[in-house]
């Protein structure tokens, strides 16, 4: 991959910057921000060019509006927490492209902070439709890219828009992409790469991958339990692809390099008000489901883990959110942050580690999830492609 220009490299003095940032973040019932990850990770960009002068504009989307026919999915929260973040307000547009924004566009001065309403309230976003990426374009003299987690998607505001103007890279994505290569290309060896999750479908080109270039690669989660039934082990009513078998006959199961759980918890539902018992890997009932990763393993994987000097991860290791079954995602948690070097990724394991209180135990910690995956997979990224 080339290596990106950034804003680093750009005066943007008096200039009319259109930033895509990620800011899709989890909200409560009284729309409050619950998770300001990804809002804090886009700020040194942020003040980066408020220091150089530059007049910010701000867009991202925020859920999935028109699918949900959720029409609550203002981005008013995120203003009044980034407001917060960099002590200073920032004016809420009341749409993303129109006459009203471009007026609001035409008032700000250096310095100034615009955010623009939620790209997803046009289908044409999505869409990757080169007209609206025209529209948002003739807001700003520059575009930015910080949107790393959305890397992945076709999306007007993401790759269309680099048609019209002078792109660059904003830092929170530079750094992802340099961070990310480092862990591909050159690890401080052995690499350790775990693997967690529901959905093996989403993750068997990252575990391929993996067991040609790291040293070590753990597999737990839901994913597991395809791997146990492919070998004739009983899973009961666990969580299973059956589609996903013929690709993970083509797996290297034999490899020395990729360890499964040797025990497991298990349950007939995932309340934690049923019984939980631990039972070994091949020895769960017909009726019950497989949870959480046992003690044994726990034990088993925090070795492998410690004798990493890189560590990779992506993904819990059980159903976690209920406590009963959050223990393996907890001593994987633990583990990981010990390691010289960790890196870590995907919505689900930061949301768990920021609630553990361990999120800045680790050397690095993505914003993307599924963007992260096929970066580190191998796959063509669109809105890298698209900077390049």
């Amino acid at each position: 991959m080339k290596i990106l220009k950034t804003i680093r490299d750009i005066d943007v003095e008096d200039k009319r910057v259109l930033v895509r940032a990620d800011f899709n973040v989890s909200l409560d019932v009284e729309g409050g921000v619950v998770d300001d990850f990804r809002i804090r990770a886009t700020i040194p960009t942020i003040k980066l060019l408020m220091e150089g002068g530059a007049k910010i504009i701000l867009m991202s989307h925020l859920g999935k509006p028109l699918k949900t026919q959720n029409h609550s999915l203002s981005l008013k929260p995120i203003a009044q927490r980034l407001s917060e973040l960099i002590n200073k307000k920032v004016i809420l547009a009341p749409d993303c492209v129109g006459s009203e924004v471009e007026r609001l566009v035409s008032e700000i001065a250096a310095g100034d902070v615009l955010l623009l309403e939620n790209l997803r309230f046009h289908a044409e976003e999505e869409g990757g439709d080169a007209d609206f990426a025209r529209r948002l374009a003739a807001l700003g003299e520059i575009y930015v890219n910080d949107a790393f987690a959305v890397c992945h998607r076709p999306h007007a505001s993401v790759s269309a828009i680099t048609k019209f103007l002078p792109s660059y890279a904003g830092l929170l994505l530079a750094k992802e992409v340099e961070v990310l290569l480092k862990v591909i290309q050159n690890p401080e060896r052995p690499l350790v790469v775990i693997v967690g999750g529901a959905k093996i479908s989403t993750k068997i080109k990252l575990i391929k991958k993996f067991l040609s270039v790291a040293d070590q690669v753990i597999v737990g989660g839901a994913l597991v339990n395809n791997i146990l039934q492919v070998q004739g082990m009983a899973v009961g009513r666990s969580l299973v692809e059956p589609e996903a078998a013929e690709a993970i006959k083509e797996l290297q199961l034999t490899s020395n390099k990729i360890h499964i759980p040797v025990d497991t918890v298990v349950s007939e539902n995932t309340s934690g008000q049923a019984a939980v018992r631990l039972a070994p890997v091949g020895k769960t009932g017909q009726k019950e489901l497989i949870l959480d990763i046992g003690p044994e393993t726990e034990e088993l994987f925090s070795e492998i883990i410690a004798q990493g000097k890189t560590v990779l991860w992506n993904g819990p290791m059980g159903f976690f959110e209920t406590p009963a079954f959050a223990h393996g995602t907890e001593a994987i948690a633990q583990a990981v942050a010990k390691a010289s070097y960790s890196v870590i990724g995907g919505g689900e394991t930061v949301a768990f580690v920021e609630k553990l209180g361990l999120v800045d135990k680790f050397s690095f910690v993505s914003t993307g999830g599924g963007a992260m995956l096929e970066f580190l997979s191998g796959e063509t990224m669109p809105g890298l492609e698209a900077l390049n």
